[in-house]
């Protein structure tokens, strides 16, 4: 399973809409988000779902309310220490049938303490990815909203898969905003 270069991002994007918005270049205003060598810089909007413990003795992800998040628009938003928030990408997917994606956090937070989760785009999904950002410093950090967040990695298949993300209709397919885990 080859990693794919930027070429051919850059045609997918184009040809399946793959990737939208879509930068055929690297944005370098902030943090930088857009085509890379061997992937794409996604970035994060600005909607957040940040976690109040306030009344929470564990948490159980079988059994997820919105109740224990506060949702926020913003171009800024503080994660607290030794918590997380969750966010969404700008960008819409549409992943091919051949594909999967590996997404790393980016240098500049991991810097921070910032630890970016992102869970494959498996073959056939499609959406807005919904991304923990968990801050493992022992004081607040900073993440904002239209700047890079994570990169993501395309590997190419051999074949096809035989049971895709599409066909099984993922729980997550189709996401238009951010969402809690959902049980079976």
């Amino acid at each position: 399973m080859p990693v794919k270069s930027d070429r051919w991002i850059i045609e997918m994007a184009r040809e399946r809409e793959m990737i939208k918005p879509f930068s055929e270049e690297q944005v370098r205003s902030g943090i930088s988000y857009g085509t890379s060598s061997y992937g794409y810089d996604i970035s994060l909007s600005d909607e957040f779902k940040i976690f109040d413990p306030r009344g929470v003795t564990e948490l159980d992800p079988t059994k997820m309310t919105s109740n224990n998040f506060r949702d926020v628009k913003a171009e800024s938003v503080l994660i607290p220490a030794n918590s997380f928030v969750l966010g969404r990408t700008v960008e819409y997917f549409k992943i091919p049938r051949d594909v999967i994606t590996i997404c790393l956090g980016k240098s500049t937070y991991a810097r921070t303490g910032v630890i970016i989760n992102v869970t494959p785009f498996e073959p056939e999904w499609e959406g807005y990815a919904t991304i923990s950002l968990t801050n493992s410093a022992p004081v607040p950090v900073r993440v904002y909203a239209h700047q890079g967040i994570g990169q993501l990695l395309f590997l190419e298949a051999a074949e096809e898969c035989l049971n895709s993300y599409g066909d099984k209709s993922g729980k997550y397919q189709a996401q238009k905003e951010i969402t809690i885990s959902k049980s079976d």
